[in-house]
């Protein structure tokens, strides 16, 4: 039996006149872009064998185990001007409300991605969500861009996508789609909104690898809260931090171990880092504890992340918020 490990060289005819694996690898390598913060879509050694590993121990278990009922939600409705309230709405998606405005990022109510099962019903629901004044998708994977999620809740309000998005969203109901490239910012809503660069890739199909990806700085008077989407570790960070004072960090945490093997995420440690390169003041944990989409237990995220946080003497500036629930950051 032949693995992708010691598969033949692309010179060596594939059988039956299909496309080998390598291939096929081959042809994905030469669509990659060549900017040094995309990952690359090629998996690692070992991958067959982590990805039967996956469905075993991670798929297979989710998928038999009965959803959870969500749990409590407390949204806070009213909040000053001078506060800032920040919802997890489970994985990547937060309300927050931001100088006087409802800003809904990467949100998704999705109860399946594929074979991958959410493992409790949402706390808070779409028509549980106030106006939403503003949308900021962080790029163009599925788990990011909900378009179901998306349509319940567009309005005649604005998105803010990356630059090569705008065509994913343009049918729904968004008075306007405002692409923006790397360090390109925009004012919206009293807001200014800043695209900046992380380590990931953007492609929603693996053809359309031109879409770009990143984060968010928003920044209202001198106040600024940053969103990462996903990331793996990188030196970017600390030119992010250059951009302004960060007062909260939405940071990912979870499916570090993909079972692709491609570096895409980070881990809990990892995060804190990137944080302390930024200087935030306050570090909130995201991506992990929603859907299964890494080789790690569900909780394990959230313990190593509290653990680094004590060794750190973190215990102030790190905080898991529970989804569905507001927590105040007075300005």
């Amino acid at each position: 039996m032949r693995s992708f490990d010691d598969s033949p060289s692309p010179s060596e005819p594939p059988g039956n006149g299909r496309l080998s694996l390598r291939m096929r690898f081959d042809r994905l390598r030469q669509k990659e872009p060549k900017d040094k913060n995309h990952v690359g879509l090629l998996p690692s050694r070992g991958w067959r064998q982590r990805n039967i590993q996956f469905i075993n121990d991670v798929l297979i278990p989710h998928f038999l185990a009965p959803r959870r009922p969500g749990g409590p939600a407390s949204l806070l409705a009213s909040l000053e001007l001078k506060e800032t309230g920040i919802t997890w709405l489970g994985h990547a998606g937060f309300l927050v409300h931001f100088g006087g405005k409802n800003i809904l990022i990467d949100p998704n109510w999705a109860l399946w991605h594929g074979p991958v099962k959410r493992v409790s019903h949402p706390s808070l629901m779409s028509r549980h969500m106030p106006y939403i004044d503003l949308v900021l998708i962080s790029h163009a994977h599925f788990d990011h861009l909900h378009l179901p999620s998306l349509r319940l809740i567009a309005a005649g309000q604005p998105i803010v996508v990356p630059k090569g998005v705008g065509n994913v969203v343009k049918n729904c109901a968004f008075s306007k789609i405002i692409e923006l490239d790397y360090w390109q910012s925009a004012e919206v809503c009293d807001l200014n909104i800043k695209l900046v660069p992380t380590k990931h890739w953007g492609a929603r199909f693996i053809h359309d690898t031109y879409r770009q990806f990143g984060a968010y700085l928003i920044k209202y008077a001198d106040r600024t809260l940053f969103h990462c989407g996903d990331s793996s570790m990188f030196d970017g960070f600390e030119r992010i931090g250059k951009e302004a004072k960060i007062d909260v960090a939405m940071m990912p945490i979870g499916a570090y171990r993909a079972p692709s093997g491609r570096p895409v995420h980070m881990n809990p440690e990892e995060a804190l880092e990137a944080a302390d390169m930024m200087g935030a003041s306050h570090v909130i944990p995201m991506h992990y504890g929603t859907f299964p989409l890494g080789g790690e237990p569900l909780s394990e995220p959230a313990i190593r992340l509290m653990d680094a946080a004590e060794r750190l003497g973190w215990q102030d500036r790190v905080q898991l918020l529970p989804e569905g629930q507001t927590t105040i950051f007075a300005g």
